[in-house]
């Protein structure tokens, strides 16, 4: 009998194993919600899907574009809680650039969706 559950015992531990790492494969990684910072001239893009900015705040040197790209199935918009920059309502797909040039934190949001907010910190 102590064989017959020694038995068991080391196929669950070895099913458990085997679940756990199938399980960790197949799980996607969360997605980053900043962005370090980059040195100018790097192609910097910021997603806009699932009613978010992906990552939400990034950090840059002056003189760098960031591009948005639409990725979600319903319009949103990029806008400067200063307005410094806005974008026209971007369809899925769509994208808009803004070339950063001067030092400072920019606030942002979607003007359809103001409860999406977001940040570019330029150095």
């Amino acid at each position: 009998m102590k064989n017959t559950q020694i038995k068991i015992g080391v196929l669950c531990v070895a099913l458990s194993g085997v679940l756990g790492w199938q399980a960790a494969s197949q799980a996607k990684p969360a997605a980053p919600t900043t962005l370090g910072a980059r040195a100018k001239g790097q192609a910097i893009e910021v997603k806009i899907d699932n009613f978010s900015f992906i990552p939400q705040e990034i950090t840059v040197a002056a003189g760098t574009k960031v591009t948005w790209v639409n990725r979600d199935d319903i319009p949103h918009t990029v806008r400067s809680t200063e307005d410094k920059f806005k974008s026209k309502a971007l369809d899925t797909d769509e994208q808009y650039s803004f070339t950063f040039d001067t030092p400072g934190t920019y606030e942002y949001f979607c003007s359809v969706h103001p409860k999406m907010t977001a940040k570019v910190i330029v150095q």
